[in-house]
Formats: structure tokens, sequence, C-alpha cells
């Protein structure tokens, strides 16, 4: 088997395990929130640290918010067995950078990494997500390459795979779906805050030897819970969130 195939099938491999593979990560931050104290020993302080580091999670969301407000059909779908794509979509996000949602999705963990405040944390989430993402993006862009040819060459090219090029945006044809967000993403803004929250949680038990929720963390796990549960029962019994022209599905997550 050569090297190309080898990377391919691997990539594959991980594609279809990619929704929670990434989730092992915890195994490394737990045991660094329980050894990890409070900023100077500050309660105050360690909230506005991971207020920073929410806002960078969030800002790894958002990115996932522009790839699918305005995907075309047949782009930035949630399939999981192997990659398919009815369309090559290459305006809005996609003109900057050719995998924007795992752009998205590596900022999303690397504000949780940073939460623990110890500085290998972020270096084993950058590696982990470098190494994942990389075989993951070459089997994808292998079957890319054979589904669109030409036209994938000549985006290729001119589009970085990870760090954006910003002078390169290019306006997308689609309309902004507030309601395809809504149906897409609301999965992964419940469990953004719930990982944070949980870390919380771990981390104020290691501190204080007490089960105690923090209120900011509590109130926001609340709120996002029934939004999960509410768009989830909205998308699975009614048409309210689905949008005609977004129904197809793509490859990445």
């Amino acid at each position: 088997m050569t090297l190309r195939d080898h990377f391919e099938r691997s990539g594959t491999w991980l594609f279809r395990r990619r929704s929670y593979l990434p989730l092992l990560l915890l195994a490394i931050l737990l045991p660094a929130v329980v050894k990890s104290g409070y900023p100077g020993g500050s309660h105050g302080k360690d909230l506005l640290w991971e207020g920073f580091c929410f806002a960078i999670s969030l800002s790894g969301l958002a990115i996932r918010v522009l790839a699918v407000s305005h995907a075309a059909p047949g782009t930035s779908g949630r399939g999981t067995w192997e990659p398919n794509a009815e369309s090559l979509n290459t305006a809005g996000v996609y003109s900057l950078v050719r995998h924007p949602l795992y752009v998205g999705n590596y900022l999303m963990w690397l504000g949780l990494s940073f939460f623990p405040h110890i500085w290998w944390c972020p270096v084993i989430c950058s590696l982990v997500f470098w190494l994942y993402y990389e075989r993951i993006a070459f089997a994808e862009e292998e079957f890319l390459r054979r589904r669109f040819g030409d036209a994938w060459e000549a985006w290729a090219t001119r589009t970085p795979a990870f760090v954006p090029a910003l002078r390169k945006w290019r306006w997308p044809e689609q309309r902004f779906s507030f309601r395809h967000v809504l149906s897409r993403e609301y999965s992964a803004l419940f469990g953004l805050v719930a990982s944070f929250t949980f870390l919380e949680i771990v981390g104020d038990l290691a501190q204080n030897r007490r089960l105690e929720v923090d209120p900011v963390w509590g109130t926001a796990f609340v709120c996002t819970a029934v939004a999960y549960l509410v768009l989830r029962t909205l998308k699975r019994y009614t048409r309210l969130l689905r949008v005609v022209d977004r129904q197809a599905a793509s490859i990445e997550e």
C-alpha cells in the first residue's frame, strides 16, 4: 500500500469516528483541571479566565455558523460514513479556507484546552488536532479531487487548507439562513456549554472539596439544555426548521 493510499484509508477511518474521537481529549483535560488552582488564588480572576477561554471557543462556533449559514446544497453536511458532496462550495468562508468547519472545531477545543491554565494542554490539543484533521482532510480532498477534477484543483490552489487568507473573500450566492443554523448547530452550542460546565464542576470540586455549581455556568447550562431540547423536538417532529434549498448533505462536520 502506498503512503497516499494509507493516508486516505486512515483518514476515512477517522472520518467515520470524528463525532466522538475528540472527546478523548477530556481524558487529558480532567487531570489538568484537578491539579490546577485559581489564578492568583482568586475566584474572580478564575471567572475572567473562563470567559476568555469561552470566547475562544465561541469564535470557533462562529466560524461554523458562517460556513453553515450560507452553505449551498450538498456542502457542509454531517455525513459520518464516507465523504460525499453534491457540489463544490468555494464562496463565503470557503473562499478563505478549505476546511472552515474543522478550523471551527479546533478553536472550540482550543478554548477548552486553555481552561486549566496549564501551558501544555493547548500544545497537546493543537498537535492532536493537526494530526487528526490532516488525515481526515486528506481523505476528503482525495474524494473531491476525483469528483470535481480541475474545478477542485483551481480552488485548492488559491485557497489554503487551514489558515484563512482573509483577502480572498468572495460573497456566497446562498442567502443567510438562520433557521438552517439553528437546525444544524444547536447541538454544538449545547455540547460546548456542557463541556465548560463539567470542567468547572470538576475544578471547583477539586479546589473546595464539595460539589457545587457556579451560578454563571449553571444558568448557561440550563438555558442551552432547554434550547437543545426545544430545537431537537422542532427538527424531528415539525417542518419549522427545514429550509428547502439546504436539505442536501455533504462531508464536513
